[in-house]
């Protein structure tokens, strides 16, 4: 009963994806330190789709999840998993190298007057963007409706999910002791997030250098009467600042990215002020009062790419980790490329397309 095909160790969106791409033709297990899945990282996102916001294997893995989102299998969904919410970008003095950086990188970008930014973002305050740019590919995500499809593929297709399940040890073989259990399985796939490395050293695996930093949320009241349900998400170049509606509310940060150790992250007050000063400056909002908080975790490789692959000193430990503040955008095609790593299948050719490069992700370019 406890033996598999593939153990994935991580419930959030990263694990949960791939592993109902395996759960196909494999029998496989997901399991999950904590009471709920999702708890640490996907079921705290500000629930964006941002095609040109990323390292580069990001947006080829963002850019190749389009079609999937837009137009979901009907059974996974029976909607679009993202609805429209443009991108304002403002550039400050200053912020002309971060702003050709941008533009660099990006697609679908275009510089918009004064006069038209204040059109879908009535209270900018005068003179604070020296230029302005709208991204219309930007979109909100239904990061719930997601995660849950994916979910839902998994167990349909035979998948066994275990919650409040540690793994205190990791055996090659492999053998995995838990809370729960002892559990077997020739393939590991270590999608834990910011314990990524902590699961590598139960495993006598050499770490890759995880980081997980912190970033804090805001949620402020609007005054009433104000219409801004449409309006686009907002925020510099720079990335010191942003802010959207969601809700009827709105939230806003100083897109903090504080290193911290793996934990059950909360938001900094400090970080939260920052952030509501920064839009009080660039708007003629004033914000007398913050309703509450949430802070949650982004975890970065050393070069800021994700690690996906086989490590090479052990036998079937697989990476899927590091997906920074991307993850839930690119996980359609990040984890049918990670499916098809583990399975020795060809890479999906969009992803390809899209300009991945696979020396970029794969964990041989920690190892000498």
């Amino acid at each position: 009963m406890n033996t598999f095909d593939i153990i994935v160790i991580g419930a959030g969106i990263a694990g949960v994806s791939v592993a109902a791409h395996l759960a196909q033709t494999r029998k496989v297990a997901v399991l999950d330190m904590e009471e709920r899945a999702a708890f640490h990282t996907t079921g705290r996102s500000i629930a964006m789709y941002e095609p040109n916001y990323g390292p580069p294997p990001m947006l080829a893995f963002t850019r190749a999840s389009a079609n999937f989102l837009r137009s979901p299998p009907s059974v996974f969904a029976d909607a679009s998993l993202i609805s429209p919410r443009h991108c304002l970008f403002f550039m400050q003095e200053g912020q002309e190298e971060a702003t050709e950086k941008l533009l660099s990188m990006s697609t679908g970008i275009v510089e918009i007057s004064g006069e038209k930014a204040r059109e879908l973002f009535p209270v900018l305050r005068q003179g604070y963007a020296k230029r302005s740019f709208l991204d219309p590919l930007v979109a909100d995500m239904d990061v719930d409706l997601l995660h849950g499809g994916f979910m839902k593929l998994f167990k349909s297709r035979g998948g066994t999910v275990m919650l409040s399940t540690k793994v205190n040890g990791l055996q090659p073989g492999w053998r995995v002791e838990t809370s729960t259990g002892v559990f077997h399985a020739p393939i590991i796939i270590n999608a834990a997030g910011a314990w990524g490395d902590h699961i590598a050293a139960l495993a006598s695996v050499a770490p890759v250098g995880l980081q997980p930093k912190r970033r804090s949320i805001g949620v402020i009241p609007m005054e009433t009467g104000l219409d801004f349900a449409d309006w686009p998400m907002v925020t510099d170049v720079g990335e010191t600042w942003y802010a959207k509606p969601q809700s009827g509310k709105m939230i806003v940060s100083s897109a903090d990215a504080t290193p911290v150790e793996p934990h059950d992250a909360y938001a900094d007050d400090m970080a939260i002020a920052e952030g509501i000063d920064r839009l009080m400056t660039a708007t003629t909002l004033e914000v007398e009062r913050l309703e509450h908080s949430w802070g949650g975790l982004r975890t970065f490789a050393p070069d800021g790419n994700p690690v996906v692959g086989f490590d090479p000193s052990t036998d079937g430990f697989f990476w899927l980790v590091g997906q920074g503040g991307y993850g839930i955008q690119s996980s359609p095609a990040l984890s049918a490329t990670a499916a098809a790593m583990v399975l020795g299948q060809p890479i999906p050719h969009d992803v390809i397309d899209f300009g991945l490069n696979l020396a970029d992700i794969q964990p041989q370019r920690f190892r000498t």
